[in-house]
Protein backbone atom coordinates (compact mmCIF):
# COMPACT_ATOMS: atom_id res chain seq x y z
CA UNK A 1 0.00 0.00 0.00
CA UNK A 2 1.23 3.45 -0.77
CA UNK A 3 2.65 5.52 2.24
CA UNK A 4 -0.37 7.51 4.18
CA UNK A 5 -1.30 11.02 3.57
CA UNK A 6 -0.50 11.96 7.20
CA UNK A 7 3.71 10.76 6.63
CA UNK A 8 3.49 12.45 2.61
CA UNK A 9 2.50 15.41 4.67
CA UNK A 10 4.82 15.46 6.86
CA UNK A 11 7.52 15.10 4.53
CA UNK A 12 6.20 17.87 2.54
CA UNK A 13 6.43 20.36 5.06
CA UNK A 14 10.15 19.10 5.90
CA UNK A 15 10.94 19.49 2.33
CA UNK A 16 9.87 23.37 1.67
CA UNK A 17 11.09 24.12 5.02
CA UNK A 18 14.60 22.91 5.02
CA UNK A 19 16.64 22.06 1.37
CA UNK A 20 15.93 18.10 2.20
CA UNK A 21 19.13 15.90 2.80
CA UNK A 22 19.85 13.00 0.30
CA UNK A 23 19.03 10.20 2.63
CA UNK A 24 16.11 11.05 3.85
CA UNK A 25 15.01 11.31 -0.04
CA UNK A 26 16.71 7.75 -0.52
CA UNK A 27 14.95 6.34 2.63
CA UNK A 28 11.42 7.64 1.87
CA UNK A 29 11.98 5.90 -1.29
CA UNK A 30 13.29 2.99 -0.20
CA UNK A 31 10.05 3.30 2.54
CA UNK A 32 7.46 3.36 -0.21
CA UNK A 33 8.68 1.27 -2.51
CA UNK A 34 8.83 -1.21 0.63
CA UNK A 35 5.49 -0.77 1.75
CA UNK A 36 3.12 -3.92 1.40
CA UNK A 37 0.13 -3.40 -1.27
CA UNK A 38 -2.07 -6.21 1.26
CA UNK A 39 -5.16 -3.16 1.98
CA UNK A 40 -6.31 -5.95 5.10
CA UNK A 41 -6.14 -3.02 8.54
CA UNK A 42 -5.57 -5.96 10.53
CA UNK A 43 -2.71 -7.75 8.49
CA UNK A 44 0.36 -8.10 9.03
CA UNK A 45 1.29 -5.99 6.49
CA UNK A 46 -0.99 -3.25 7.25
CA UNK A 47 1.25 -3.33 10.86
CA UNK A 48 4.55 -3.33 8.70
CA UNK A 49 3.31 -0.88 6.66
CA UNK A 50 2.03 1.67 10.03
CA UNK A 51 5.51 1.43 11.37
CA UNK A 52 7.04 2.57 8.19
CA UNK A 53 4.96 5.67 8.08
CA UNK A 54 5.76 6.24 11.78
CA UNK A 55 8.91 6.27 11.43
CA UNK A 56 8.89 8.85 8.53
CA UNK A 57 7.35 10.91 10.29
CA UNK A 58 9.64 10.67 13.16
CA UNK A 59 12.90 11.27 10.52
CA UNK A 60 10.79 14.72 9.09
CA UNK A 61 10.26 15.78 12.86
CA UNK A 62 13.89 15.55 13.41
CA UNK A 63 15.00 17.03 10.85
CA UNK A 64 12.78 19.82 11.24
CA UNK A 65 13.25 20.56 14.79
CA UNK A 66 16.91 19.06 16.15
CA UNK A 67 18.97 17.68 13.15
CA UNK A 68 22.18 20.26 13.38
CA UNK A 69 22.87 22.60 11.04
CA UNK A 70 26.52 21.09 10.00
CA UNK A 71 24.88 18.40 8.74
CA UNK A 72 22.46 19.57 6.52
CA UNK A 73 23.08 20.98 2.86
CA UNK A 74 21.83 23.51 0.85
CA UNK A 75 21.25 24.86 -2.67
CA UNK A 76 24.48 26.77 -2.21
CA UNK A 77 27.56 25.67 -4.74
CA UNK A 78 29.76 27.84 -1.77
CA UNK A 79 31.42 25.72 0.82
CA UNK A 80 32.81 26.91 3.38
CA UNK A 81 34.13 25.69 6.84
CA UNK A 82 32.23 26.24 9.66
CA UNK A 83 32.20 29.00 11.49
CA UNK A 84 31.66 29.60 15.14
CA UNK A 85 30.07 32.73 16.75
CA UNK A 86 31.39 34.03 19.94
CA UNK A 87 29.49 36.82 20.94
CA UNK A 88 25.76 38.92 19.27
CA UNK A 89 25.68 42.62 19.97
CA UNK A 90 22.17 44.51 19.83
CA UNK A 91 22.35 48.09 19.39
CA UNK A 92 19.42 51.06 18.50
CA UNK A 93 20.68 53.72 16.95
CA UNK A 94 19.22 56.97 15.97
CA UNK A 95 20.71 59.68 13.62
CA UNK A 96 18.78 62.65 11.89
CA UNK A 97 18.19 63.25 8.07
CA UNK A 98 19.11 66.19 6.12
CA UNK A 99 15.25 67.08 5.52
CA UNK A 100 12.08 65.77 6.98
CA UNK A 101 10.29 63.02 4.70
CA UNK A 102 6.51 63.25 4.78
CA UNK A 103 4.66 59.99 3.73
CA UNK A 104 1.05 59.05 3.93
CA UNK A 105 0.64 58.40 7.65
CA UNK A 106 3.76 59.77 9.16
CA UNK A 107 6.93 62.28 9.03
CA UNK A 108 10.54 60.72 9.58
CA UNK A 109 13.13 63.01 10.47
CA UNK A 110 15.48 60.13 12.20
CA UNK A 111 17.16 57.19 11.42
CA UNK A 112 16.02 55.04 14.11
CA UNK A 113 17.60 51.43 13.42
CA UNK A 114 18.55 48.14 15.04
CA UNK A 115 22.50 47.70 14.72
CA UNK A 116 23.75 44.00 15.08
CA UNK A 117 27.56 43.47 16.03
CA UNK A 118 28.38 39.44 15.35
CA UNK A 119 31.87 38.58 16.21
CA UNK A 120 32.85 35.03 15.29
CA UNK A 121 35.73 32.78 17.57
CA UNK A 122 38.77 33.61 14.97
CA UNK A 123 38.12 37.86 15.30
CA UNK A 124 36.10 38.49 12.54
CA UNK A 125 33.39 40.77 13.11
CA UNK A 126 29.84 41.37 10.84
CA UNK A 127 27.61 44.34 10.74
CA UNK A 128 24.02 44.09 10.17
CA UNK A 129 20.64 46.59 10.30
CA UNK A 130 17.03 46.69 10.69
CA UNK A 131 15.35 49.64 10.39
CA UNK A 132 12.15 50.27 12.68
CA UNK A 133 9.26 50.10 10.77
CA UNK A 134 5.82 50.11 13.28
CA UNK A 135 3.87 50.62 10.14
CA UNK A 136 5.44 47.71 7.83
CA UNK A 137 6.58 44.92 10.49
CA UNK A 138 4.93 46.28 13.84
CA UNK A 139 8.53 46.58 14.99
CA UNK A 140 10.51 48.74 17.13
CA UNK A 141 14.23 48.81 17.90
CA UNK A 142 13.59 48.01 21.45
CA UNK A 143 11.37 45.29 20.76
CA UNK A 144 14.09 44.02 18.00
CA UNK A 145 16.51 44.16 20.93
CA UNK A 146 14.88 42.04 23.03
CA UNK A 147 14.60 39.74 20.29
CA UNK A 148 18.02 39.41 19.79
CA UNK A 149 19.21 39.14 23.22
CA UNK A 150 16.13 36.02 23.17
CA UNK A 151 18.07 34.54 20.16
CA UNK A 152 21.48 35.39 21.71
CA UNK A 153 22.10 32.21 23.86
CA UNK A 154 21.19 30.00 21.30
CA UNK A 155 23.44 31.41 18.89
CA UNK A 156 27.01 31.06 20.56
CA UNK A 157 28.89 28.30 19.45
CA UNK A 158 26.45 27.69 16.87
CA UNK A 159 28.12 26.47 13.71
CA UNK A 160 26.93 27.57 10.62
CA UNK A 161 28.44 25.93 6.91
CA UNK A 162 27.04 28.99 4.51
CA UNK A 163 25.74 32.06 4.91
CA UNK A 164 22.46 30.59 3.90
CA UNK A 165 22.30 27.81 6.51
CA UNK A 166 21.61 30.68 9.28
CA UNK A 167 18.04 31.90 8.39
CA UNK A 168 16.77 28.08 8.76
CA UNK A 169 18.64 27.59 11.71
CA UNK A 170 17.44 30.70 13.71
CA UNK A 171 13.88 30.51 12.30
CA UNK A 172 12.91 28.01 14.35
CA UNK A 173 13.40 29.64 17.40
CA UNK A 174 11.53 32.84 17.50
CA UNK A 175 8.15 33.82 15.33
CA UNK A 176 7.85 36.35 13.62
CA UNK A 177 10.20 39.33 14.00
CA UNK A 178 11.56 39.54 10.41
CA UNK A 179 13.32 43.03 11.30
CA UNK A 180 15.65 41.52 14.15
CA UNK A 181 16.04 38.53 12.05
CA UNK A 182 17.42 40.17 9.17
CA UNK A 183 19.77 42.06 11.12
CA UNK A 184 21.34 39.31 12.23
CA UNK A 185 20.94 37.38 8.82
CA UNK A 186 22.75 40.29 7.52
CA UNK A 187 25.72 40.62 10.03
CA UNK A 188 25.86 36.68 9.13
CA UNK A 189 26.73 37.58 5.22
CA UNK A 190 28.83 40.15 6.25
CA UNK A 191 31.07 38.14 8.49
CA UNK A 192 31.44 35.11 5.72
CA UNK A 193 32.71 37.64 3.30
CA UNK A 194 35.24 38.66 5.26
CA UNK A 195 36.03 35.01 6.39
CA UNK A 196 36.23 33.94 2.93
CA UNK A 197 37.59 37.03 1.46
CA UNK A 198 34.15 37.42 -1.03
CA UNK A 199 31.81 39.93 -1.35
CA UNK A 200 28.66 39.72 -0.10
CA UNK A 201 26.87 39.53 -3.88
CA UNK A 202 29.27 36.44 -4.64
CA UNK A 203 27.47 35.06 -1.28
CA UNK A 204 24.08 35.37 -2.72
CA UNK A 205 25.05 33.60 -5.80
CA UNK A 206 27.38 36.18 -8.24
CA UNK A 207 26.88 39.56 -9.91
CA UNK A 208 24.33 40.14 -12.54
CA UNK A 209 25.21 43.74 -13.50
CA UNK A 210 28.40 46.52 -12.15
CA UNK A 211 26.20 49.25 -10.81
CA UNK A 212 22.22 50.40 -10.13
CA UNK A 213 20.22 53.14 -11.06
CA UNK A 214 19.69 54.72 -7.56
CA UNK A 215 15.95 56.23 -7.14
CA UNK A 216 15.73 59.82 -5.02
CA UNK A 217 12.97 60.43 -3.26
CA UNK A 218 10.46 63.77 -3.81
CA UNK A 219 8.63 64.13 -0.40
CA UNK A 220 7.91 67.56 0.53
CA UNK A 221 4.21 67.13 -0.93
CA UNK A 222 4.90 70.84 -2.12
CA UNK A 223 4.55 70.78 -6.20
CA UNK A 224 7.04 73.40 -6.46
CA UNK A 225 9.26 72.49 -3.89
CA UNK A 226 9.14 68.66 -5.67
CA UNK A 227 9.74 70.36 -8.74
CA UNK A 228 12.59 72.09 -7.75
CA UNK A 229 13.93 69.50 -5.80
CA UNK A 230 14.06 67.45 -9.13
CA UNK A 231 16.55 69.58 -10.97
CA UNK A 232 19.85 69.44 -8.68
CA UNK A 233 19.48 65.71 -8.55
CA UNK A 234 18.86 65.52 -12.28
CA UNK A 235 22.00 67.57 -12.89
CA UNK A 236 24.09 64.85 -10.60
CA UNK A 237 22.89 62.09 -13.30
CA UNK A 238 20.06 60.55 -11.24
CA UNK A 239 17.89 58.42 -13.45
CA UNK A 240 14.85 57.54 -11.15
CA UNK A 241 12.85 59.92 -9.10
CA UNK A 242 9.60 59.03 -6.80
CA UNK A 243 6.86 61.00 -5.06
CA UNK A 244 5.72 60.50 -2.33
CA UNK A 245 1.40 60.35 -2.79
CA UNK A 246 -1.44 59.46 -0.79
CA UNK A 247 -0.90 62.31 1.57
CA UNK A 248 -3.23 64.82 -0.36
CA UNK A 249 -6.04 64.44 -2.74
CA UNK A 250 -5.93 61.93 -5.68
CA UNK A 251 -6.49 64.84 -7.85
CA UNK A 252 -3.43 66.94 -6.48
CA UNK A 253 -1.11 63.93 -6.49
CA UNK A 254 -1.73 63.42 -10.03
CA UNK A 255 -0.90 67.53 -10.46
CA UNK A 256 2.48 66.89 -8.53
CA UNK A 257 3.28 63.60 -10.38
CA UNK A 258 2.96 65.44 -13.72
CA UNK A 259 4.48 68.70 -13.39
CA UNK A 260 8.05 66.72 -12.06
CA UNK A 261 7.37 65.08 -14.88
CA UNK A 262 7.68 67.58 -17.15
CA UNK A 263 10.44 68.84 -14.81
CA UNK A 264 12.83 65.71 -15.22
CA UNK A 265 11.44 65.14 -18.85
CA UNK A 266 10.55 61.63 -20.82
CA UNK A 267 14.19 59.61 -20.16
CA UNK A 268 13.77 59.53 -16.15
CA UNK A 269 11.96 56.94 -14.58
CA UNK A 270 9.19 58.25 -12.40
CA UNK A 271 6.93 56.61 -9.65
CA UNK A 272 5.13 57.29 -7.06
CA UNK A 273 4.50 55.66 -2.84
CA UNK A 274 0.94 55.97 -1.35
CA UNK A 275 2.17 53.69 1.56
CA UNK A 276 -1.31 52.65 1.52
CA UNK A 277 -2.75 56.32 1.76
CA UNK A 278 -5.50 56.33 -0.48
CA UNK A 279 -8.48 54.81 0.06
CA UNK A 280 -9.66 52.73 -2.77
CA UNK A 281 -12.13 55.36 -4.86
CA UNK A 282 -9.06 57.59 -4.43
CA UNK A 283 -6.65 54.87 -5.85
CA UNK A 284 -9.10 53.85 -8.71
CA UNK A 285 -9.10 58.20 -9.10
CA UNK A 286 -5.43 58.27 -9.12
CA UNK A 287 -5.09 55.32 -11.59
CA UNK A 288 -7.19 56.32 -14.29
CA UNK A 289 -4.75 59.30 -14.45
CA UNK A 290 -1.51 57.65 -13.95
CA UNK A 291 -0.42 57.29 -18.00
CA UNK A 292 -1.31 60.97 -18.66
CA UNK A 293 0.40 62.25 -16.00
CA UNK A 294 3.63 60.61 -17.41
CA UNK A 295 3.68 57.95 -14.07
CA UNK A 296 5.98 54.60 -14.66
CA UNK A 297 4.49 52.82 -12.09
CA UNK A 298 2.40 53.37 -8.22
CA UNK A 299 3.37 52.08 -5.69
CA UNK A 300 0.88 50.56 -2.72
CA UNK A 301 -1.93 52.44 -3.20
CA UNK A 302 -4.39 51.16 -0.98
CA UNK A 303 -4.35 48.71 2.35
CA UNK A 304 -1.93 45.60 1.55
CA UNK A 305 -4.61 42.92 2.91
CA UNK A 306 -7.31 44.11 0.14
CA UNK A 307 -5.91 42.12 -2.84
CA UNK A 308 -9.21 42.46 -4.51
CA UNK A 309 -9.20 46.31 -4.43
CA UNK A 310 -4.98 46.02 -5.78
CA UNK A 311 -6.20 43.83 -8.47
CA UNK A 312 -8.88 46.52 -9.40
CA UNK A 313 -6.31 49.19 -9.43
CA UNK A 314 -3.80 47.31 -12.09
CA UNK A 315 -6.67 46.77 -14.00
CA UNK A 316 -7.54 49.74 -14.06
CA UNK A 317 -3.75 51.90 -14.11
CA UNK A 318 -2.70 49.15 -17.19
CA UNK A 319 -0.17 49.97 -18.65
CA UNK A 320 1.18 51.66 -15.72
CA UNK A 321 2.46 49.51 -13.21
CA UNK A 322 1.12 48.42 -9.98
CA UNK A 323 3.99 48.06 -7.34
CA UNK A 324 3.06 45.47 -4.30
CA UNK A 325 5.35 47.17 -0.97
CA UNK A 326 3.37 46.73 2.49
CA UNK A 327 1.95 43.90 0.92
CA UNK A 328 5.65 41.23 0.64
CA UNK A 329 6.48 39.68 3.87
CA UNK A 330 7.20 36.01 2.42
CA UNK A 331 7.04 34.10 -0.63
CA UNK A 332 3.72 33.36 -0.53
CA UNK A 333 2.84 36.95 -0.99
CA UNK A 334 4.59 36.61 -3.81
CA UNK A 335 3.08 34.10 -5.30
CA UNK A 336 -0.73 35.48 -3.99
CA UNK A 337 -0.37 39.08 -5.53
CA UNK A 338 0.87 37.19 -8.98
CA UNK A 339 -2.12 34.92 -8.89
CA UNK A 340 -4.55 37.49 -7.97
CA UNK A 341 -3.16 39.85 -10.37
CA UNK A 342 -2.94 42.39 -7.72
CA UNK A 343 0.29 43.33 -8.64
CA UNK A 344 2.85 43.68 -11.76
CA UNK A 345 5.62 44.09 -9.57
CA UNK A 346 7.02 43.92 -5.96
CA UNK A 347 9.94 45.92 -3.99
CA UNK A 348 11.27 43.76 -1.82
CA UNK A 349 12.96 45.26 1.67
CA UNK A 350 15.30 43.00 4.15
CA UNK A 351 13.21 43.39 7.49
CA UNK A 352 10.12 42.38 5.86
CA UNK A 353 11.21 39.31 4.83
CA UNK A 354 13.32 38.56 7.55
CA UNK A 355 16.94 38.64 5.48
CA UNK A 356 18.93 38.33 2.53
CA UNK A 357 18.56 34.77 1.76
CA UNK A 358 14.28 35.67 2.01
CA UNK A 359 14.95 38.67 0.03
CA UNK A 360 17.02 37.23 -2.57
CA UNK A 361 15.03 34.20 -3.13
CA UNK A 362 11.65 36.84 -2.78
CA UNK A 363 13.49 38.41 -5.94
CA UNK A 364 14.17 35.50 -7.94
CA UNK A 365 10.66 34.01 -7.54
CA UNK A 366 9.61 37.65 -8.99
CA UNK A 367 11.15 37.58 -11.47
CA UNK A 368 10.38 33.96 -12.55
CA UNK A 369 6.63 34.88 -12.39
CA UNK A 370 7.53 38.26 -14.50
CA UNK A 371 6.83 40.72 -12.46
CA UNK A 372 9.11 43.80 -11.92
CA UNK A 373 11.31 44.07 -9.12
CA UNK A 374 12.27 46.77 -6.53
CA UNK A 375 14.98 46.71 -3.96
CA UNK A 376 14.25 49.10 -2.01
CA UNK A 377 15.68 50.14 1.35
CA UNK A 378 12.91 51.70 4.50
CA UNK A 379 13.50 55.44 5.08
CA UNK A 380 15.45 55.98 6.49
CA UNK A 381 18.78 53.22 7.03
CA UNK A 382 23.16 53.70 6.89
CA UNK A 383 25.53 52.42 5.60
CA UNK A 384 25.62 49.34 6.52
CA UNK A 385 21.86 48.09 5.42
CA UNK A 386 22.35 50.46 2.03
CA UNK A 387 25.68 48.91 1.09
CA UNK A 388 23.81 45.32 1.62
CA UNK A 389 21.06 46.52 -0.98
CA UNK A 390 23.43 47.62 -3.60
CA UNK A 391 24.72 44.10 -2.91
CA UNK A 392 21.66 42.45 -3.49
CA UNK A 393 20.86 45.12 -6.76
CA UNK A 394 23.59 43.51 -8.60
CA UNK A 395 23.12 40.02 -7.31
CA UNK A 396 19.42 39.78 -8.07
CA UNK A 397 18.63 38.26 -11.89
CA UNK A 398 16.98 41.70 -12.44
CA UNK A 399 15.75 45.45 -10.95
CA UNK A 400 14.17 47.10 -13.38
CA UNK A 401 11.85 48.94 -11.11
CA UNK A 402 15.40 50.03 -9.40
CA UNK A 403 16.80 50.40 -5.69
CA UNK A 404 16.61 53.23 -3.31
CA UNK A 405 19.15 53.34 -0.27
CA UNK A 406 18.63 55.68 1.86
CA UNK A 407 21.59 56.32 3.49
CA UNK A 408 21.94 59.31 1.39
CA UNK A 409 19.43 61.41 3.70
CA UNK A 410 21.20 61.24 6.35
CA UNK A 411 23.33 64.18 8.33
CA UNK A 412 26.26 61.63 9.03
CA UNK A 413 26.51 57.93 8.11
CA UNK A 414 28.04 55.42 10.86
CA UNK A 415 30.84 54.08 7.70
CA UNK A 416 34.07 55.64 6.69
CA UNK A 417 33.30 54.86 3.39
CA UNK A 418 29.61 54.75 2.78
CA UNK A 419 28.08 53.93 -0.17
CA UNK A 420 28.16 57.62 -2.67
CA UNK A 421 26.17 57.68 -5.57
CA UNK A 422 28.17 58.41 -8.34
CA UNK A 423 26.12 60.03 -11.87
CA UNK A 424 23.03 58.27 -10.64
CA UNK A 425 24.39 54.93 -9.68
CA UNK A 426 25.78 53.17 -6.74
CA UNK A 427 28.30 50.59 -7.28
CA UNK A 428 30.27 47.54 -5.40
CA UNK A 429 33.96 47.01 -5.77
CA UNK A 430 35.25 42.80 -4.56
CA UNK A 431 36.03 43.99 -0.68
CA UNK A 432 34.99 41.28 1.42
CA UNK A 433 31.65 41.24 3.10
CA UNK A 434 29.91 44.46 3.09
CA UNK A 435 33.36 46.18 2.21
CA UNK A 436 32.19 48.89 4.81
CA UNK A 437 34.76 50.46 7.14
CA UNK A 438 32.79 51.10 10.17
CA UNK A 439 33.28 53.99 12.69
CA UNK A 440 32.35 52.22 16.00
CA UNK A 441 33.27 55.59 17.98
CA UNK A 442 29.92 56.88 15.37
CA UNK A 443 28.02 54.31 16.23
CA UNK A 444 28.43 54.78 20.18
CA UNK A 445 27.68 58.44 20.05
CA UNK A 446 24.06 57.86 18.09
CA UNK A 447 23.19 55.24 20.37
CA UNK A 448 19.59 55.80 22.41
CA UNK A 449 19.24 51.49 23.72
CA UNK A 450 21.36 48.80 24.58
Amino acid sequence: MPISSNSAMCFSIASRSRPVHPAITRLLICTVRASPSNSNPNSLGALISSYFDLSIVFLAALYCSILPVKFRKTNSQLKVREMKIKSVTPIGISTPLTNPIKMAKNTITHADSLVVRIEDTDGNIGWGEASEAPMMNGEMSAGMIAAVKFITPRLEGLEVETAQDFFPAVDRFIYGNEGALSGLDMAIYDLFGKRERKPVYELLGGKHRDRVPVLWMLAANDLKKDVAASQPKLDEGFIVFKVKAGISSATEDVERVAAVRDAIGKGPRLSADANMGFKFEEAIKFAESAEAAGLDFLEQPINSSNLNGMADITAVAHPVGICADEGIHSLSDVEAHHVAKAATGCGFKSIKLGGLTRMHEGAVLANDYGMHVNIAGKMAETAIASAALVHMAIAVPQINWDMSATNQYLQKDLAKNPPTVVDGHLAVDDTPGLGLDIDEDEIERITVLK
